[in-house]
Formats: structure tokens, C-alpha cells, sequence
């Protein structure tokens, strides 16, 4: 796991910047209920998404548990900023500090589990309430047909019933809580396509979920197959992320 202390000042920069914060409000916000409410969003970060979700008669607040994260995230959303973790967050239960709406971005593919995350926003919406989540980060990067998505597929495949995000294991876990699928949609994540060079450098950083179930050989030898592929340093189609809205 990074430290996400460490992480604060050069973590937009790595992660797409202001193309892929902005598309990602936008998503957020055809998924938002109009008009006056309050909305949490939950591992806030830098705040790079969560300031672009201020409206007027809307409150936003961020939660996340990286001081560092959340100096950044401050000048963002201004006192609308609070230290705490998703599993245990800082808010009651009852009708008069529920939520109209919960935030989850990038965050459920880091866990070993989502399921206490997802219980603890479902606690503090209130009924009606919805909650935004993106889903299946890993499968993100080969929604389009690729020479990459080829030489990883059977890694990837493998890795499937392992993977904390996925569609099937939120909405499972959703319909336990008493949540509905209502909709969804995506946004691209803009100029983040990798190259064959930039897989290789991921995965030798630990940085590839669907490395994690195969053998050392096994990586060896999808190292080696990215090597041999044409276009180097050429990027391939930006990914394409997914979020789903669940209502209580």
C-alpha cells in the first residue's frame, strides 16, 4: 500500500491531473441528486474531485484518513475536510446527520474487502439516499481490444474471482444493505492509456493486482510478451472507468 502521506504533492500529477479529475466530477455529477443536499465523498484524496462537486446549496464534505491528503484537499473544500477512516466514519446514523449522498472513487480496488466499506456508507445515507461508486478499475484499461489486452488476458482471467471491485461482489454486497442499482455510467480516464513499457515498469513496481495470483514464471513469461510487442513507448486506448449509483 502507498503512503499516502508521502504521495500528497506528486499524486495528481501521476494520476491523470485535472483531464481525469474533471472527468470524473462530471461523471459523478449525472449520478448526483439535484438541487440541495449533502454529499460525503469518501477517501477524498488531494480533493482534486471532490472541490469540483461544490454547488451552491449543495454541501460537500471530504473524508479521508492521509493527513497529508488532506492539507491538499482543504484549500479544495474549504472546512468541508474531516480525518477518518471509511471502515469507522465520523458520523452518526440517525435521520438528522444522514447523507443524501456518498462518494466512493478509486478506493474499493485497494481493499482486501470492500464489504465494510460499503456497509458504512450505506449507514450513514439517509433512506432514498445514493451511493456513487467506481467499479472493476482493473478491467478498466482493456475495455477496447488491444495487443495488451491480449497478452494479459489469461492473468487477468485468473485473477477474477479475486477482485474486491467488481460488479457482481458490489451489487451482491449492495442488495444485502438494502440498495438498489439505479444507474450508471463512465468517463475516460485521459491520457493514462499505458504502453507495453509502461505495463513492464508497473508490473516490476508491484503495481499490477492481477500479478498477485500467478506464479513468478507466470509474470516472467507476460514480461516478456510485452517486451516483444511493437510500439514500445506507444500508449494504448485510455481507460475507461465505470460508476455505479445505488439507492437506499
Amino acid at each position: 500500500m502507498l503512503d499516502y502521506d508521502d504521495e500528497a504533492r506528486d499524486y495528481d500529477a501521476s494520476r491523470g491531473g485535472e483531464p481525469r479529475a474533471r472527468a470524473a466530477a462530471d461523471a459523478v455529477e449525472r449520478l448526483l441528486p439535484q438541487g440541495p443536499c449533502t454529499v460525503l465523498d469518501i477517501a477524498c484524496g488531494t480533493g482534486i474531485v471532490t472541490g469540483r462537486l461544490l454547488r451552491p446549496g449543495r454541501t460537500v464534505v471530504g473524508v479521508d484518513r492521509s493527513p497529508g491528503m488532506l492539507g491538499l484537499a482543504g484549500g479544495r473544500v474549504p472546512g468541508g475536510v474531516v480525518r477518518g477512516d471509511a471502515t469507522r466514519l465520523p458520523f452518526a446514523s440517525d435521520a438528522v446527520d444522514a447523507v443524501d449522498a456518498v462518494v466512493i472513487v478509486w478506493l474499493l480496488h485497494l481493499l482486501p474487502r470492500p464489504e465494510p466499506v460499503l456497509a458504512e456508507a450505506a449507514r450513514v445515507l439517509r433512506p432514498g439516499g445514493v451511493l456513487i461508486t467506481t467499479v472493476d478499475k482493473n478491467d478498466a484499461y482493456f475495455a477496447e481490444d488491444s495487443d495488451i489486452a491480449r497478452v494479459t488476458a489469461d492473468l487477468r482471467r485468473r485473477y477474477a474471482p479475486h477482485v474486491p471491485d467488481s460488479t457482481t461482489r458490489v451489487l451482491d454486497r449492495a442488495t444485502e444493505l438494502g440498495l438498489a442499482l439505479t444507474d450508471r455510467t463512465e468517463f475516460p480516464g485521459t491520457g493514462q492509456g499505458r504502453s507495453p513499457r509502461g505495463w513492464r515498469e508497473a508490473i516490476d513496481a508491484g503495481h499490477i493486482a492481477w500479478c498477485t495470483h500467478a506464479s513468478p514464471d507466470e509474470v516472467t513469461d507476460v514480461r516478456r510478451r510485452l517486451a516483444a510487442l511493437p510500439g514500445q513507448d506507444t500508449a494504448r486506448p485510455d481507460p475507461q472507468y465505470r460508476l455505479v449509483a445505488l439507492k437506499a
